[in-house]
């Protein structure tokens, strides 16, 4: 793409052969994708200035928001979304080829949120085999192909088992069909990725901290300011302030242009109400097949 960086450097949760890997390959081909170990490793290469660009897990279908990167993105970095990736997951039962005739499993190891995409084949297939969490999919991978004296398995999908040679033991072990994953790709400056293959119309992210005084009908007067103005929330949900009990921000997904003139207002009244509104950028979605 045009806005590719001079560094040329893109961090994403690895290692390689993770979903967010596979993510990032679809934005930035041709690129110097770097690996790290944790999402806020990913986010703070960014801040610091090492790499460009990071892509990270935002929102699964099936388990919902990352927490760890929404609270991040509000709490410690500064930094912008100038594209999301779509992807669709599709988890597989990966263990090492001297096991793949072995009738039991000494325990299963993956991200926690593919363990819980995958809650209904796990209960009834294995329900008795210990589920170990990992920090993702490919480490999972990377880890049982280091260690063929044990009997023990990954969840990961097709390009970790090629990557490091598994056998794939059950294909699409998810619960649901319609399994996909949202990531971001973070800048600090607030600009956005162009190109012809994206979908959709552009997107804004919001992070809005509702007014001190704690007074009632304060979401009901916050959805108000979009709802007149005719400003489509695709998503509306909220995290904890970390101040205290009861206290929340807001993430809102707005199906509009920062810059047009209608979200120019609506920050405009959400000042007056007095919350304080944060906003990620506005950015289009690609496709990662």
């Amino acid at each position: 793409m045009a806005e590719t960086s001079l560094k040329n450097r893109i961090s994403f949760l690895g290692p390689e052969a993770s979903f967010t890997h596979l993510a990032a390959s679809r934005v930035f081909p041709g690129s110097t994708l770097v690996p790290f170990t944790s999402i806020p490793e990913c986010i703070e290469a960014v801040a610091e200035g090492s790499v460009e660009y990071a892509v990270v897990p935002l929102e699964n279908a099936l388990e919902g928001s990352v927490p760890l990167t929404v609270d991040y993105l509000f709490h410690e970095a500064q930094l912008y979304v100038v594209a999301e990736v779509l992807s669709p997951i599709s988890q597989h039962l990966l263990v090492h080829p001297d096991n793949a005739g072995a009738e039991s499993l000494e325990a299963i190891y993956s991200h926690p949120h593919a363990l819980a995409q995958c809650h209904k084949f796990l209960y009834y297939t294995y329900k008795n085999t210990p589920l170990e969490q990992y920090s993702s999919t490919a480490a999972a991978a990377k880890m049982v192909s280091e260690l063929p004296e044990r009997n023990i398995a990954a969840i990961g999908n097709e390009f970790s088992a090629e990557k490091y040679g598994l056998t794939i033991l059950q294909r699409d072990i998810h619960d649901f069909h319609f399994n996909h994953t949202r990531f971001f790709v973070l800048s600090k400056t607030n600009h956005r990725l162009e190109d012809p293959s994206h979908e959709g119309q552009v997107k804004t992210t919001l992070m809005i901290s509702p007014p001190k005084d704690d007074r009632s009908g304060v979401l009901h007067q916050v959805l108000s300011v979009f709802a007149w103005r005719q400003l489509n929330l695709s998503k509306i949900e909220s995290r904890p302030l970390k101040t205290g009990l009861g206290n929340y921000f807001f993430i809102a997904d707005v199906l509009e242009d920062e810059q047009a003139p209608m979200m120019r207002g609506a920050f405009e009244e959400l000042a007056a109400l007095g919350c304080e509104v944060k906003s990620l950028g506005s950015y289009f979605t690609y496709k990662s097949e």
